[in-house]
């Protein structure tokens, strides 16, 4: 395991004026003795020893649908638990490890109970309290709800789709909408909403970003300001969320505390994407990219700690945050992200171990290289590094291409996507290869990559000569691309394809790597057919039958590909739109956009424009759960995405057209980026198996709680029954 080092200490800033008071807030005194026992004709659930149990009932009667929380810190990292009731309002926590727990109910249409004390083998009934006003309801809707009541102008210099497509692109990062965005902070309030919102999005590493993105909306930035003001004078979203229903009763979530104060985990792995039996029951790993170090939790001893990543990188400048005094967080070199699971239980990832302007020279124009005398990379960003648990030791390869997100096929190739190419590193032959670092001929040996031609000539190859990006066709030549390749997925067949992970992008690109690259390389791009309404083709993954999947961000869908179903795969008239047959689409649901107001101040409906986001929520990645670790489709694929504005996991269900919403309630601010399964013990059932998560917002201090809250690796489990023991 690796070392565990001192983590960042910083002093809890719970207490928000106007707020209600909430459970993550009560001190560790005599909490409250648990509700008389529930009303007659509500049989008890049965419970084992290591269980917590009971019924949850108001003065209306038995609550279904509402959330359970057990959380307690006697572990050595902070555990927390949830379940939701059945119909008749019962409830069972589960198999919880031996500790005092602080138990309480959450729910659409209530008020947090005060929590009461609870041990493993106790029956509590718990009293929930309706809301007595929209706005005390209101205080636990996800983020995308208060989002849905900002005004998005129909005119003006920015047309509505580009402006609810930059509103996600902020999304990207954290939530919009969210108590720490929806009110403004206490170093702000002496101003104006509009000089507050100027100043706001200037803090932060990403803040020249995000100033310029505002700026660029010019007047119409200030529904901004009028949003937070309104909201500041009581309003309240028109759209209320529903409750848990059907099989998402049968939810189990389960969190542990990783990392600091400012911690950013991108992402986590859990096991091997291919074989989810790989490193069963081991640590969940996650690169804290604006700390330098691997993070990780054990979820069977609830330990937790972090190795630091060695490099030789310089460090970013960082920047000062009002939220920690205006001390400068965020400086890192090696910058990690995006790890993956082997089938040796090793984490790879993307992390800097050198500077930016040391490219190889094997990797430039006039290079030897076969990769580089086909197409030179002159330049590069993240390399790649791999940790091996058992020998707690780092091998760093350099590489030409700038890694990011990756998958592993079944040669034993990890791929890493990147602007206009897809690059690779053989991992059987890091195999041969001593920890350290990685330089010079060695990481030359173990790496190739791929440009993306198009075989417009139709003659089933790719030949030298090809026609670059900005020429037009020629029907007797090859054309090479520009695409990205933000999220790769690799299909059964070996094919890699690429998700280009921006908000205005409609296409997909296979890449046929083939038997002897890059000679053997070729491409095919699909674009979204003209007459769909569907833009911002962003995280991608490939189903058991070669089916792509893809989550159309711009215009909330999910997006269905079927190469199998393409009449022309190569030719001329290859070029994006020849397989509109291949293209589903499948909507999400969420609440909407809203219109300017009507001259009495409410809204005028939902915007409808093309290109348009259909609902204030936001997908960033897809993962296809090839082994149906959840058990929601018949132990066939399921994809799922992570709806980052509504504290929920999506999945899609094709056999029902169903979509199911896994949503974390406690504390507020689950913001994930990826997903993970892995089966522990497949003869444990629902028990043995999990897909795993992370809260993964760039400001960790707008999770529920405030600054001092940690990230948390999540899991998910389905039961069979919301009362399974």
């Amino acid at each position: 395991m690796p070392h565990t080092h001192s983590r960042l200490r910083v002093a809890l800033l719970f207490a928000v004026a106007g707020a209600l008071a909430l459970p993550w807030a009560v001190s560790t005194q005599t909490l409250p003795r648990p509700a008389a026992a529930p009303a007659a004709g509500v049989q008890l659930p049965a419970i084992d020893a290591d269980d917590i149990g009971g019924v949850v009932a108001s003065d209306k009667g038995p609550e279904a649908g509402v959330w359970v929380i057990a959380e307690t810190t006697d572990l050595p990292t902070r555990f927390i638990r949830i379940v939701v009731t059945d119909e008749q309002g019962r409830y069972v926590v589960p198999d919880l490890p031996g500790a005092t727990y602080r138990v309480w109910v959450r729910g659409y249409g209530l008020v947090d109970s005060a929590p009461v004390a609870g041990k493993v083998g106790q029956r509590l009934n718990l009293t929930a309290t309706p809301a007595a006003s929209p706005n005390e309801a209101a205080a636990i809707y996800p983020a995308s709800y208060w989002l849905s009541m900002m005004r998005t102008p129909t005119t003006g210099p920015i047309g509505q789709a580009d402006l609810t497509r930059t509103i996600k692109t902020c999304m990207a990062c954290h939530q919009i909408g969210d108590k720490a965005t929806r009110e403004l902070p206490s170093f702000l309030r002496d101003k104006s909403h509009l000089d507050a919102w100027d100043a706001r999005v200037k803090f932060g590493p990403s803040g020249p970003g995000m100033s310029a993105q505002l700026q660029r909306m010019g007047t119409q930035r200030s529904m901004l300001a009028e949003w937070t003001d309104r909201i500041s004078r009581g309003a309240v979203p028109d759209h209320q969320p529903a409750r848990p229903r059907g099989v998402e009763r049968n939810l189990v979530v389960t969190m542990w505390d990783w990392g600091g104060a400012a911690t950013f985990a991108h992402d986590e792995a859990a096991g091997d994407k291919r074989d989810p039996r790989v490193n069963a029951n081991g640590p969940i790993w996650g690169p804290s990219q604006f700390h330098d170090t691997l993070m990780w939790v054990d979820p069977v001893k609830h330990t937790s700690g972090e190795t630091k990543i060695p490099t030789t990188a310089p460090l970013s400048a960082g920047a000062a945050s009002p939220h920690f005094g205006n001390d400068v967080i965020w400086r890192a070199a090696a910058e990690p992200r995006s790890a993956a699971v082997d089938e040796k239980a090793r984490v790879w990832m993307a992390a800097r171990h050198r500077p930016s302007d040391q490219q190889p020279a094997f990797c430039k124009d006039g290079s030897a290289n076969r990769f580089a005398k086909y197409y030179p990379l002159n330049t590069g960003g993240k390399q790649v590094s791999v940790y091996d648990p058992k020998t707690m030791k780092f091998t760093q390869i350099d590489t030409c291409f700038t890694a990011d997100h990756n998958d592993l096929d079944e040669q034993g190739r990890i791929y890493f996507g990147q602007n206009n190419a897809v690059g690779w590193i053989d991992t059987r032959a890091v195999d041969k290869l001593p920890a350290g670092v990685v330089t010079g001929a060695e990481a030359e040996a173990v790496q190739g990559w791929c440009p993306g031609v198009v075989d417009t000539s139709g003659d089933g190859v790719v030949t030298a000569g090809w026609t670059e990006p900005a020429d037009p066709i020629d029907p007797k030549r090859d054309h090479r691309i520009q695409f990205g390749c933000y999220q790769p997925g690799i299909a059964p067949d070996g094919s890699v394809w690429c998700g280009p992970g921006g908000e205005t992008d409609n296409r997909i690109v296979r890449v046929e790597v083939g038997n002897n690259p890059p000679q053997t390389c070729k491409a095919e791009v699909y674009q979204v057919p003209p007459f769909r309404d569907s833009r911002g083709a962003r995280g991608l993954d490939v189903d058991s039958s070669g089916v792509v999947w893809v989550n159309m961000t711009a215009t909330d869908q999910f997006a269905r590909f079927d190469r199998r179903k393409c009449k022309v795969l190569n030719g001329p008239t290859a070029i994006g739109q020849q397989c509109p047959e291949g293209w589903s689409f499948f909507q999400i649901p969420g609440p909407p956009f809203s219109g300017p107001g009507s001259p009495g101040g409410g809204a005028v409906g939902p915007l409808t424009g093309r290109g348009t986001g259909r609902t204030t929520d936001m997908m960033y990645l897809t993962t296809v759960d090839r082994h149906d670790v959840l058990g929601l489709n018949n132990g066939k694929d399921v994809p799922f995405t992570e709806l980052g504005n509504s504290d929920a996991l999506l999945a899609y269900l094709p056999e029902s057209d169903q979509m199911v919403t896994l949503r974390v309630p406690y504390p507020m601010g689950f913001f994930a980026r990826s997903v993970h399964g892995r089966i522990d013990d497949p003869s444990m059932g629902w028990k043995g198996r999990g897909l795993w998560s992370s809260f993964a917002s760039y400001a960790a201090w707008h999770v529920e709680g405030g600054v001092g809250t940690k990230s948390k690796v999540v899991k998910f489990q389905m039961r069979e029954t919301p009362t399974d023991k």
